[in-house]
């Protein structure tokens, strides 16, 4: 028969303390596959316990930072560390505030499986990739777990990307082993539209074609001033720009006013300003002139 001591150390979960090391200070060749992952190197007596304890797999761990009080998860890779230490990724311990040779405790858990989270770049240059979320995801799959808070390491192209996680679902620590996982961005960090420009349809207007065409030379019936018979000022018509006449359109017939060295575009133009339309009345324009009123002369009895 069991005792009842033996059955609750079975139940017991895995807690240790260790010495904590980044990836660059471990023995051998340079390991980047752990240095751009979310997984941990932990010495061979943690497998000893764990395989001895009742725990859920996969190994999950809650990596915890008493002093600063700050708190991450995590997987594991490899039990090849040496006794009383771990190695973890740089930018995990930046999480969580530890330096090297600091004391970081481990725990196992067991995370929901991750349904959604939401991703903010900590630089725009992340823009530029050309499909980020398959690249997201891609390197993902060196990662065991997400933390909401954590700012996670990517790297892509010889680039490394900092990413913050916003948001996990369903809860603030999510596992995302074998998961159908929803991704969403939030804008990087300093990033703003661009702003292109409203344009204001009240200041634009269509051209008129006829009022490319050149001026007309020449003899031109009613051009010039009158006075009117009884010495009166004569009154302006405020429709006299309005009715002027302009030259009938002909497609085909080049501007005798081209300057060399320039383009005219015909599409849009502003409004005429106050200036624009006396330099126009100084030239010649159809109808331009003013006229005399005629009065009728009573008739002799």
């Amino acid at each position: 028969m069991f005792s009842l001591s033996m059955f609750s150390e079975m139940l017991r979960p895995f807690i240790m303390s260790y010495r904590c090391w980044s990836v660059s200070m471990l023995p051998g060749t340079e390991r980047e596959d752990v240095e751009r992952g979310g997984k941990i190197i932990m010495p061979p007596s943690a497998l000893d316990t764990l395989t001895r304890l009742n725990i859920n797999y996969p190994m999950l761990f809650r990596l915890t930072n008493k002093k600063k009080n700050k708190v991450t998860h995590c997987g594991v890779l490899e039990f090849i560390a040496d006794e009383d230490k771990v190695y973890i990724p740089y930018w995990m311990m930046k999480n969580i505030l530890l330096d090297e040779g600091d004391l970081v405790q481990v725990e196992s858990v067991s995370l929901d499986v991750a349904t959604f989270s939401k991703f903010q770049p900590q630089n725009s240059e992340f823009l530029d990739i050309t499909n980020p979320k398959a690249v997201l995801e891609n390197c993902l799959r060196n990662f065991a777990c997400l933390t909401t808070g954590d700012i996670i390491a990517i790297k892509y192209n010889q680039k490394i990307y900092e990413m913050r996680v916003l948001k996990t679902e369903p809860g603030d620590a999510v596992s995302i082993i074998e998961c159908d996982m929803n991704v969403d961005f939030a804008p990087p960090v300093g990033y703003k539209e661009p702003d292109h420009g409203k344009k204001d349809t009240d200041e634009e207007m269509m051209v008129d074609p006829a009022d490319l065409m050149p001026e007309p030379t020449g003899f031109m019936a009613f051009k010039g001033s009158g006075n009117r018979l009884d010495g009166k000022k004569k009154k302006n018509n405020v429709d006299d720009e309005s009715n002027q006449v302009k030259v009938a359109y002909q497609r085909g017939i080049p501007d005798y006013n081209y300057t060399v060295g320039t383009i005219q575009f015909i599409r849009n133009i502003r409004p005429v300003t106050n200036n624009q339309e006396n330099e126009n009345k100084d030239g010649f324009k159809a109808f331009g002139g003013s006229g005399s009123v005629l009065k009728p002369k009573p008739k002799k009895k």
